[in-house]
């Protein structure tokens, strides 16, 4: 069986991991953007957070006027089409692995594909397992959230939306199956990186949402999905060089 094949006789997949998903409230760790009154903060930096909060506003999510703004575009990372298209192809990869493809196949993909040099020591080691735990599988499913993501940032998908629901599984992994990596790579567009901060700073601030719903034992608002959204801030954290982190430790602080 081919990845194709493979792909068209999943279906999505649907509340992986539970309610809390992923990003139950295993770690609010608070935020060190940096505290403080508007005064000598750049105009884009506060435009743009008071554009999420009027969004989140008009949505009923509760958000914390406090919350510090994010880096400018003069500040965050700027990576380039090709280093966030490999590390989506290793996205897709590990997580159709969490969803149970084959050895066989595992190993024909990561040739195929030459992801190996491309895989964080995480994913290595969670790829060559050949009897990884439940646990394990799981988490690694969850990155087709964080996939979905970046598919967003390279023009493959059209709108992120509000965090509330699993991504469409198979066409993630069909944009990715029906490609070579150099087919995936020249087919991107990397969005501009306003764009891409825009998000950065929206899903921060719903993650905020999420975290204090959790942590005083309240019902998530806005049909929020918190592990929707702890991925995708994971991935948006990394898109930005948030902290300057490597993938495998990137942290998403509200």
């Amino acid at each position: 069986m081919g990845f194709f094949d493979w792909l068209k006789s999943k279906t999505q997949a649907q509340g992986t991991g539970g309610a809390d998903g992923p990003g139950t409230p295993k770690d609010f760790i608070p935020s060190e953007r940096g505290l403080g009154e508007n005064r000598g903060i750049p105009a884009e930096a506060v435009d743009r957070k008071l554009r999420s909060e009027r969004l989140l506003q008009a949505q009923g999510v509760p958000f914390m006027a406090a919350l510090p703004v994010i880096d400018t575009a003069s500040e965050a990372l700027r990576r380039s089409k090709e280093e966030v298209a490999l590390r989506t192809l290793c996205l897709l990869f590990v997580a159709a692995k969490g969803e149970g493809l084959g050895e066989q196949l595992v190993e024909r993909l990561l040739e195929s594909y030459e992801l190996r040099p491309h895989l964080t020591p995480k994913e290595l080691a969670f790829v060559l397992d050949n009897s990884p735990s439940q646990p394990d599988r799981i988490q690694f499913t969850w990155r087709h959230e964080a996939a979905w993501t970046l598919l967003w940032a390279l023009g493959f998908v059209g709108q992120l939306g509000k965090p509330t629901q699993i991504c469409d599984v198979p066409f993630a992994a069909s944009t990715m199956a029906e490609r070579t990596t150099s087919q995936f790579i020249e087919d991107a567009e990397l969005r501009p990186i306003a764009d891409i901060l825009d998000q950065a700073d929206l899903i921060y601030r719903y993650h905020w949402a999420v975290r204090n719903a959790q942590i005083k034992g309240l019902r998530v608002p806005a049909d929020l999905d918190p592990g929707v959204t702890e991925e995708r801030h994971y991935a948006l954290n990394w898109l930005i060089g948030y902290n300057e982190q490597a993938w495998d430790d990137v942290t998403t602080d509200t």
